[in-house]
C-alpha cells in the first residue's frame, strides 16, 4: 500500500508540473467561477470555486476581438482538462467482487488518468445565434469496465441555435443539444465533474423581464456509446416549467419549479449494447414540485443562506414487468453560513442540511424513494461521490479561506445516515447497492435490522487559478465506515474505510 501510494503521489505531483509550465494563462475554467451562459443568463458557482478572477472572452476570443470587430460576433475557442484519481476501496465496475468499502475480494485500488478536450465554435448577430461543441473524454489505467468516463475519439456534446433579442424582446428560444441547469443542479445540471457530463436534446422558451424569467422545456437525456455518435433516449423525457424572482422577496433569489419526468418500457433496453451506457431508468411518470430560496449576494451582511423543498407524486415501476407504485416522495435542503469580509483570507463557515425520503415499505402499492433526476451530485453529498439525494440524512459542516486572491482552500465534513432501513443505500447515480433483496449473508441489500449510521467523510480541496484560463485543483478525502457498512459487509470479510485524492488542471483558451 505504501509503494502505490508513493507512485500515485509521483503522478499527482507530475501532472501538476507539467500544467504548470503552460505559458500564459488568462481565463478560468467557467464552471469554477460565476459565468454567462450562451444565453446571457447567469450560471451559479462550483461550491468550492477556484479563485475570484473575472474570465475574459476567452484567449481566442480576446485575441480576435482586438483584431478586428468583425469577431465580436463569433465565439472560438476550447477546454482542456486532465485529472489524475486515486481510489482505495471503491466499487470498480465490472470487477468480481467488486463492493464500495469491502475489506477483502475485488480489486480495492485504482488509479487512472482522465482528459477531456473541448472545442467550440458559436456566432450570435441580432436575432439569431448557434453554437456547436466537440468533446472527447478518455480515460488511461482504469479497472472499471465498462468505463463511465471514456466517451470518444470526438463526439457532439451541445449543438443548438438560439432565437430571440431579450433586449427587444422578452422570449427567447434555444433548440438542440444543449446543457441543461437550474438552480444549484441538485435536481437538472450538467454533471461537469464527470469526464463525459450529461446533455440533453431539448428545446428551451424564455419569457425574460427585468422582475423574473419564466423558462419552459423538453426533452430527451442524451446517452453516452464510447466510439460511436452519442444519441438521446427515445423513452425517457423531461419536461418542466422553471421561474425565478429576485423581487418578489428583497435581498433573495425565489425560485419555484414543475419537472416531469415520462419513461417509457423501452428505456432499459435503449442504446442496446452499447458502452458504457446501454440503456436508461425503469418505467415512470414521476411529476417533482419544487420551492428555492437563496440569499442575494452582500445583501445580509456577512450572512448567506439558502433552502429547497421538493415532493414528488406519480407512478413508479421498479422493473418493467412489474407493478407500477404510487410516487410519493420529499426532499429538503437548507443550509446558511457567515463570511468574515473584513478579516485576512475571508473565512467563511457553513453548515447544512439535506434529506430525502426512502421507501418504508418495499412490499405495498407505495413508493417512497425520491428520484434524484438529473443532479451534478458532486458539488453536495461529499467528492468521494458516495451519496445521492434519496433515502439519506446528510448533515454537513464546512470552511474556506482565500489566503491570497488566486488561492482558495476549502474544508467540508458529513456525517450520513439511512432515512429508512427498509430501503437501499444508494450510489451517487441513484443505483442501488446490492439490490432488492436482504442479504444476510453479507453484502449491500435491504437491512431493516441495521443501524441507520452509513459512515461520515471529511475532505480538503485547493484550487489556484495560475491566471484566469487555467485552474489547479487537489483534494483528498477520507469515508468512515459507520455501522451501517459494517454489518452489511460482515458476512463477506468485513469493512475498510475509504480514501480518494486527486490532482486536476484545467485550461481554457
Amino acid at each position: 500500500m505504501a509503494t502505490t501510494r508513493l507512485f500515485v503521489a509521483q503522478r499527482i505531483v507530475f501532472s501538476f508540473t507539467l500544467l504548470a509550465s503552460s505559458s500564459d494563462f488568462s481565463r478560468a475554467d467557467d464552471k469554477s467561477v460565476t459565468s454567462t451562459n450562451r444565453l446571457g443568463t447567469a450560471t451559479p458557482p462550483m461550491s468550492k470555486p477556484a479563485a475570484a478572477i473575472t474570465p475574459g472572452a476567452g484567449l481566442v476570443n480576446d485575441w480576435l476581438r482586438s483584431e478586428s470587430a468583425i469577431f465580436n460576433a463569433w465565439d472560438l475557442g476550447g477546454q482542456f482538462r486532465v485529472r489524475e484519481e486515486h481510489k482505495e476501496y471503491f466499487a470498480a465496475a465490472g470487477q468480481a467482487g467488486a463492493v464500495d468499502f469491502r475489506k477483502v475480494g475485488g480489486n480495492p485500488d485504482n488509479t487512472y488518468l482522465l482528459l477531456r478536450e473541448r472545442v467550440h465554435l458559436g456566432f450570435k448577430m441580432d436575432w439569431i445565434g448557434a453554437f456547436v461543441e466537440g468533446q472527447g473524454s478518455s480515460s488511461t489505467g482504469d479497472d472499471r469496465n465498462p468505463n463511465p468516463e471514456s466517451n470518444g475519439p470526438f463526439d457532439l456534446h451541445q449543438g443548438y441555435i438560439a432565437l430571440g433579442n431579450l433586449k427587444e424582446f422578452p422570449l427567447v428560444a434555444k433548440i438542440g443539444r444543449q446543457e441543461m441547469i437550474y438552480g444549484d443542479e441538485r435536481l437538472v445540471g450538467s454533471a461537469d465533474w464527470l469526464n463525459a457530463p450529461r446533455a440533453f436534446d431539448a428545446a428551451k422558451l424564455r419569457f425574460e423581464t427585468r422582475d423574473v424569467w419564466v423558462e419552459g422545456f423538453a426533452g430527451r437525456v442524451v446517452l453516452i456509446d464510447d466510439n460511436n455518435f452519442d444519441v438521446a433516449n427515445d423513452y425517457d423525457w423531461f419536461s418542466g416549467v422553471y421561474a425565478s424572482t429576485r423581487t418578489l422577496i428583497p435581498r433573495q433569489e425565489t425560485q419555484l419549479y414543475f419537472l416531469a419526468r415520462n419513461t417509457g418500457a423501452g428505456s432499459p433496453a435503449a442504446n442496446a449494447g452499447a458502452a458504457p451506457q446501454p440503456g436508461g431508468a425503469t418505467p415512470r411518470d414521476i411529476y417533482t414540485v419544487g420551492l428555492r430560496v437563496k440569499s442575494l449576494p452582500g445583501q445580509s451582511g456577512g450572512w448567506d443562506y439558502e433552502a429547497e423543498l421538493a415532493g414528488q407524486f406519480g407512478r413508479y415501476k421498479e422493473t418493467v414487468a412489474g407493478p407500477a407504485l404510487d410516487q410519493e416522495a420529499l426532499a429538503a435542503h437548507v443550509a446558511g453560513g457567515y463570511t468574515w469580509k473584513n478579516a485576512s483570507g475571508s473565512p467563511r463557515l457553513g453548515v447544512e442540511y439535506n434529506y430525502s425520503s426512502g421507501d418504508n415499505n418495499p412490499n405495498d402499492s407505495k413508493h417512497g424513494t425520491f428520484d434524484n433526476l438529473f443532479p451534478s451530485n458532486h458539488k453536495f453529498y461529499g467528492a468521494m461521490d458516495f451519496v445521492s439525494w434519496q433515502n439519506i440524512h446528510d448533515v454537513r459542516v464546512s470552511g474556506s479561506l482565500r489566503p491570497a486572491r488566486p488561492l482558495t482552500v476549502a474544508l467540508d465534513g458529513h456525517a450520513f445516515w439511512l432515512a429508512d432501513t427498509h430501503d437501499s443505500f444508494y450510489t451517487v447515480s441513484g443505483a442501488r447497492r446490492g439490490g432488492l433483496a436482504p442479504t444476510p449473508g453479507g453484502g449491500y441489500g435491504i437491512n431493516p435490522g441495521y443501524s441507520r449510521y452509513v459512515g461520515s467523510e471529511v475532505e480538503m480541496v485547493v484550487s489556484y487559478a495560475v491566471k484566469t484560463c487555467a485552474v489547479l485543483q487537489g483534494g483528498y478525502g477520507h469515508f468512515f465506515a459507520g455501522s451501517y457498512v459494517k454489518s452489511s459487509l460482515a458476512g463477506s470479510g468485513g469493512a475498510r474505510d475509504a480514501d480518494y485524492l486527486y490532482a486536476q488542471a484545467t485550461f481554457s483558451y
